[in-house]
């Protein structure tokens, strides 16, 4: 009988094969979470369900969010590793 490793993320319990990418991915989920506290002490009125899903939004893509705050704004717009981009550039009214 053959034993396979695995680990498993106590935040969500999504499981890994690979302990660098289960701790990443509870690193990611951390983030989220403090991003989300963050939201929901300054913005009254914002529901839990919408301060979550824009904590693991920002959290998902923080790489492209430090890009985008070191000086390359256009970072946002480009599609993150297997996901379909969620945000629609803007037309200028000219």
């Amino acid at each position: 009988m053959a034993v396979v490793a695995v680990w498993k993320c106590d935040r969500d319990g999504k499981m890994f094969d690979d302990k660098k990418a289960a701790e990443a991915h509870d690193k990611m989920l951390e983030l989220a979470a403090n991003i989300t506290e963050l939201i929901e002490s300054s913005i009254d009125g914002i529901s839990e369900e919408h301060s979550e899903a824009i904590g693991l939004l920002l959290a998902e893509r923080r790489d492209q969010l430090a890009k985008a705050c070191k000086g390359k704004p256009e970072a946002l717009l480009e599609e993150s590793e297997g996901q379909a981009g969620n945000v629609t550039p803007l037309a200028s009214n000219q």
